[in-house]
């Protein structure tokens, strides 16, 4: 692309504006729209589509798209572009044009498929593995076998490394304990010059193997092997073979993107041994024994500790730093999913511009109405203490964006309505998320017949969705939440210590992985998810932090601060742990001399690690000398130590209170802005509040944000000490944003309405017209009582995706004082309405009602309401029929079980206005 050009793209995505005219909604760039992870099937895309599609995200409200090549729909081979090809590099350029057109930004992945890997890694450079043979040997004997790799397990058949060179180690274990290094005996061919000596003695060589894993779902030509991401030299490789094909400049892309670490059995690296001699001070070679078995003892853990300690600096040193480094070179930005990594996941979030977590699977929220159907959800939860560990590192790091890849499989394919996606994004928001990216949108080109291209994994936010024309009403409501997530910075008063080495030390297994999926172990068990927990339900707010923020912290005013531009902590949570480094112990004495004030939840029982473990012991024991009694204080320097098992018992004494809004089981979090702050508050309970809520911030006035409409209102307020008590009221599933300020504008205040008894039922005949959908498109009809359209004796309805119109009017003396709410009962799945012809909006989540007093008149009033439905009552007449549609090579399409799909059995999902549908005279208060 031309430089005039790209410089174009770049300013037009910078664009700024509002979301609504209201002046304290803050102004927003592309950035506070939700953006959605673009597969390109094939890399089949041409300039004329990718124009057209990326036309109809901007219409539907996207802010961006992240460029993820992978495997093609089968019959269309002739249009697939090899990746990195000069022809494939002109498509992004398009796809940038395109994008800035619209004010929205572009993204990319940095390989294809994931993981990271492709014809870019050499099998040098491929995913490694230690691979041990074990032999035996009785006084006097020679091994006649020669020392070469052999895997008789089948799991891999890469053996040597490109120079010949497989064996890094032979180590001989006598029966008395003695241990002989005899690698250095070892010949050319294998050949093993030693004669055993006394005893019976075992062997354990160690090759240095490959895991043979290939790039799963990858595009054509970006097959190849997974990276090994513990090598300097493999990243290097990597990156300049792909820095090259994009000529070593940016395109206009905002970010190159790395997907989650899904590198199975990689737990080595050629120069492992020598790293772990450099780092841990003593050879590891001698303890293979110990490293790749199953002794269950102390001794052994630390050894493994060690091991993963060695494992993580390497992961952090030559793959994400440097990785974000090279993206720096090319004025572009790293983004990285750390979690699944056998690192410290903190660290690795840290070394990124923006860390990126995601949900998988559906959690339970207990909304009235909220539909969840055991059948169609994985018995997967996202986990909001795991996603606080992307926004934790963000946040000390002073980084802007926390983003979460959002919806995965969030529901089976063609049952997710937008109402489900609501609460569950709401969940990353309270967790520090700001910038989503839908999982998400498949490139699809025009003459592909319905539903076009389709991703193996739901969620499908596509064109070809029915629910698509509605897509608007949730893009609004995450661009007003993210406008003012992404706008100040956190207000979370509490740093805690995250004990990743009471991970580490642990006998069992070698690498550690830390996965999403894998919490129950790795996660839930430990003391501090016990505190995160208990200080979430007391409602304090706070981010973790890992050992190496700690040694680098400062004191800000006597509050924590790892960077300069990074959050700042009143106060230093420590949890109970069995294992502290000591830099660790004295990065905290050393920061309580500067002014911080520290509570350890019990004295940390010793370091981790097997190197001069004596000597730290006894510098570590000195340090905790210091220690006050169980239950009191100690002064340190101009700082302050607490010992209390429970960890939240000194806080208020600190002057640290929770929210109480959290007692209400109301979730929330709290930007500053200057001087004032932003509440984010949401209603995940199957309770309505009607309430005068304490908040801890004192304030003159306090604003009321509605996310939904966009509406705002000066909120009803009083003082009660050091805190404001604002009126509130909060349907179950709604939320809030408040705005504390101590100006003295003249905002109008805020409608309370209070529901009256006198209820309007809409329940004369409606006329229906479908407007949109297939296969077929029914006729229209006049129905009396309203029902699903799958129950009104037509099979065309009951096969029916799409877009049908009810019509009524009704009679109505609008009355003084009063507001009128519009309640639809059951939606399947979501409306937009129109009252006397004017448009009062979407009605997409629960609760299904939206105020239209502003709309109505004295007399007749037309109430038109248009619906959309599900996928999947379409998608099950094509499988019942036979009809062809899915049709992909590598995993084709699989249902949320990874089994084949099928809908042919599915029961016709509700679809339409169910009602009751009711007008709520409201008194206005």
């Amino acid at each position: 692309m031309p430089m005039k050009k790209i410089i174009t793209v770049l300013a037009l995505s910078a664009f700024q504006f509002t979301v609504t005219a209201q002046s304290h909604w803050p102004a927003v760039s592309n950035t506070a729209r939700p953006w959605t992870r673009w597969w390109w099937m094939g890399s089949a895309v041409d300039s004329v589509n990718i124009n057209a599609t990326i036309g109809q995200y901007s219409d539907a409200g996207l802010g961006g798209v992240e460029i993820v090549p992978i495997y093609g729909a089968k019959g269309y081979e002739s249009r697939y572009l090899k990746y990195l090809s000069p022809q494939w590099v002109n498509r992004v350029d398009n796809a940038v044009e395109a994008a800035g057109k619209h004010h929205m930004g572009v993204d990319i992945a940095l390989g294809t498929g994931w993981p990271i890997g492709g014809p870019q890694v050499s099998e040098k450079n491929a995913a490694t593995r230690i691979h041990i043979q074990k032999y035996s040997l009785n006084k006097g004997e020679q091994l006649l076998q020669k020392v070469v790799f052999t895997d008789s397990t089948k799991k891999g058949d890469g053996v040597l490394s490109a120079d010949g060179v497989g064996l890094m180690a032979l180590m001989a274990y006598g029966a008395d304990g003695a241990v002989k290094d005899l690698t250095g005996k070892v010949q050319p061919d294998g050949t093993l010059s030693w004669v055993a000596e006394e005893g019976n003695w075992q062997l354990l060589a160690a090759f240095n193997a490959k895991t043979r894993q290939k790039v799963k779902r990858a595009a054509p030509g970006g097959e190849g092997y997974t990276l090994d991401h513990f090598s300097s030299a493999a990243l290097k490789e990597y990156l300049t073979i792909t820095g090259k094909a994009y000529g070593d400049r940016s395109h206009g892309l905002r970010s190159f993107y790395n997907d989650s670490y899904e590198v199975y059995g990689a737990n080595w690296t050629p120069d492992l041994f020598t790293e772990f001699e450099k780092r841990r001070g003593y050879k590891l070679q001698p303890y293979l024994r110990e490293l790749t078995g199953n002794i269950i003892s102390d001794s052994v853990a630390r050894i493994k500790s060690d091991y993963r300690e060695t494992i993580a600096a390497l992961m952090l040193e030559n793959f994400a730093r440097p990785f974000a480094q090279w993206a720096h070179g090319l004025n572009m930005q790293s983004i990285n999913q750390s979690h699944g990594s056998p690192g410290n996941l903190l660290d690795l979030y840290a070394a990124v511009d923006i860390a990126e977590t995601e949900t998988f699977g559906s959690s339970y929220f207990p909304i009235k109405g909220l539909r969840r159907d055991s059948a169609d959800v994985r018995n997967v939860d996202p986990d909001p203490a795991m996603l606080k560990f992307a926004s934790s590192a963000a946040h000390a790091m002073g980084h802007r964006f926390a983003s979460s890849e959002t919806f995965t499989w969030l529901t089976e394919h063609f049952k997710t309505s937008w109402s489900q996606c609501k609460p569950e994004a709401e969940q990353l928001f309270l967790a520090g998320i700001n910038h989503v990216f839908f999982h998400g949108t498949t490139y699809s080109p025009a003459d592909a017949a319905w539903p076009g291209w389709i991703f193996y994994a739901s969620v499908n936010f596509v064109p070809a969705n029915s629910l698509w024309p509605h897509l608007k009403g949730m893009s609004e409501y995450i661009t007003r939440c993210q406008s003012v997530l992404q706008k100040g910075v956190p207000d979370n008063e509490l740093a805690i210590y995250w004990p990743v080495y009471d991970v580490w030390h642990d006998p069992k297994g070698l690498d550690k992985a830390l996965k999403v999926h894998d919490v129950d172990d790795w996660l839930h068990p430990s003391p501090f998810y016990k505190d995160v927990q208990r200080l979430q339900k007391e409602g304090y707010s706070f981010d973790f932090v890992s050992d190496r923020m700690l040694q680098q912290a400062k004191i800000k005013s006597g509050q924590l601060q790892v960077t300069d531009t990074g959050a700042v902590y009143k106060v230093l949570l420590v949890p109970a742990c069995g294992k502290m480094p000591l830099e660790t112990l004295k990065a905290i004495m050393k920061l309580a001399k500067q002014g911080l004030r520290v509570v350890i939840a019990d004295v940390p029982a010793d370091v981790p690690g097997v190197h001069q473990l004596a000597l730290r012991r006894q510098a570590f024991n000195a340090l905790k000398a210091h220690f006050p009694a169980e239950g009191s204080a100690v002064h340190v320097g101009m700082g302050s130590l607490f010992l209390s098992r429970d960890i939240l018992k000194p806080l208020p004494t600190l002057g640290l209170e929770g929210e109480p809004l959290a007692k209400m089981k109301l979730g929330f979090i709290r930007r500053k802005d200057g001087n004032n702050y932003y509440y984010y508050i949401v209603n995940h309970t199957a309770r309505d509040i009607d309430t005068v809520l304490p908040i801890n911030v004192s304030a003159d006035k306090v604003l009321l944000l509605d996310p939904q409409s966009g509406r705002e209102g000066s909120a009803r307020v009083e003082r009660s000490g050091t805190k404001t008590l604002v009126k509130l009221q909060l349907k179950s599933g709604e939320s809030v944003i408040l705005l504390t300020t101590k100006e003295n504008d003249k905002q109008a205040a805020w409608k309370y309405v209070t529901a009256n008894g006198k209820d309007i039922a809409l329940s004369g005949s409606w006329e229906v017209r479908f407007t949109a959908g297939g296969p077929v498109l029914p006729k229209p009809v006049t129905i009396e009582k309203l029902s699903s359209w799958t129950e009104w004796g037509d099979s065309t309805l009951v096969n029916f995706s799409g877009t049908a119109v009810y019509t009524t009017h009704v009679q109505l003396s609008k009355k003084a004082g009063c507001d009128y709410l519009l309640q639809l009962g059951r939606l399947c799945e979501s409306a937009r309405v129109w009252v006397n012809g004017k448009d009062a909006g979407f009605i997409w989540s629960i609760p299904f009602e939206r105020r239209i007093g502003d709309l109505l008149k004295d007399g007749s009033n037309e109430i038109k309401i248009e619906v959309v439905n599900l996928m999947a009552n379409r998608i099950r007449y094509m499988d019942r029929n036979k009809i062809p549609w899915r049709n992909y090579h590598e995993i084709n399409f699989v249902n949320i079980n990874y089994k084949d799909f099928n809908a042919a059995s599915w029961a016709p999902q509700p679809s339409g206005l169910l009602g009751p549908v009711l007008i709520k005279e409201m008194t206005a208060h």
